[in-house]
């Protein structure tokens, strides 16, 4: 039993409040006789219900007996007036009335302290749900290390995940089927909705095959590679990682069009052109190409952000998320 409220004080009340120039609120007939009640009569008919006496629950709640009294005669009161107990010589008995209501208030008052317990959990990222979106590359280390320590720390929480493109996460993200999204720049998605919350800037590789007359260099220029046959996500360069090479001043030849990670790398072992690979992705490279860092200095290729729409509250599980991709995009190559 939670501590109880000052008993000389007014009392909250379950039903909404009548407006200050009307009679108490009702709806035409579903609403229709629905008592306003207050929580605390409830708690203290049930003492009093389990107690048997008047007296001896005041004592356990550290009340007076009269305050007691006044609580369950407001409950009948607000009941039509039936009594709940006879009054006895020694203690009180409850009326039928009283034992007709002792499992309805025994149900509210479970479920008030149901919905406490569940938003306790809430607060303590101890129990929910929490629905994560990511792109694909980020799959690759960033969004499963990130699972792993935040299970590790909060077991209770229902976690969910999908991939998607960026502008479908962010579309989930504003539909509310998802809770945290993370997103790139590089899909030219609008993000002025969204609150972004920097995860990194990630660089680039051009992977090459093994054989590749570049392969032993220490970094590339794509420039270098302007006459290269270019495997790509992609027909068109534009919103894609091979946005780079525009702001170089050319334009790839797109010689093959795959979209997944691995993919792409057997293409680029076959001798059938070069691509680019995420920093996010190059932990997972097949030995047979080699891996070139891309000299950028103008910007970094994409930035990486958890995403959460704009003016909607983060819940705590959300926050604990957050801070667990943050520590494991601490540990991606810069």
């Amino acid at each position: 039993m939670s501590a109880m409220p000052n008993p000389h004080a007014v009392t909250p009340h379950v039903a909404p409040a009548a407006s200050p120039a009307a009679s108490p609120v009702t709806a035409p007939d579903a609403a229709h006789d629905i008592p306003d009640l207050s929580t605390t009569w409830l708690r203290v008919f049930l003492d009093v219900a389990r107690l048997g006496s008047f007296t001896v629950a005041a004592r356990t709640l550290g009340w007076t007996q009269s305050a007691v009294s006044r609580q369950i005669s407001s409950l009948e009161a607000a009941l039509g007036g039936a009594p709940l107990f006879d009054r006895l010589p020694r203690g009180v008995r409850l009326t039928e009335a009283g034992r007709v209501l002792v499992p309805h208030a025994e149900s509210v008052v479970e479920r008030l302290h149901g919905a406490g317990r569940e938003l306790a959990a809430l607060r303590d990222a101890a129990g929910g749900r929490l629905r994560v979106g990511a792109f694909a590359t980020a799959d690759a280390a960033l969004v499963p290390r990130a699972i792993a320590a935040f299970r590790a720390r909060h077991p209770g929480v229902r976690l969910t995940r999908e991939e998607g493109f960026t502008p479908v996460l962010l579309d989930r993200l504003t539909a509310d089927h998802l809770d945290l999204a993370v997103v790139s720049t590089t899909g030219r998605a609008p993000l002025d909705a969204y609150t972004l919350h920097h995860l990194l800037d990630e660089s680039l590789y051009v992977a090459v095959p093994a054989g590749h007359p570049l392969a032993a260099e220490p970094s590339v220029r794509l420039p270098q590679l302007a006459d290269a046959d270019w495997i790509s996500g992609g027909s068109r360069p534009e919103g894609t990682l091979l946005d780079a090479a525009l702001r170089h001043g050319f334009r790839p030849r797109v010689a093959h069009v795959v979209a997944e990670w691995t993919a792409k790398q057997g293409y680029v072992a076959a001798g059938l052109g070069v691509t680019l690979i995420p920093a996010l992705a190059a932990e997972s490279v097949r030995p047979d190409i080699a891996l070139l860092p891309v000299l950028d200095e103008d910007a970094p290729a994409r930035a990486v952000y958890a995403a959460t729409v704009r003016g909607r509250s983060l819940a705590p599980a959300a926050e604990a998320f957050l801070a667990a991709l943050r520590e494991s995009a601490a540990r991606i190559p810069a």
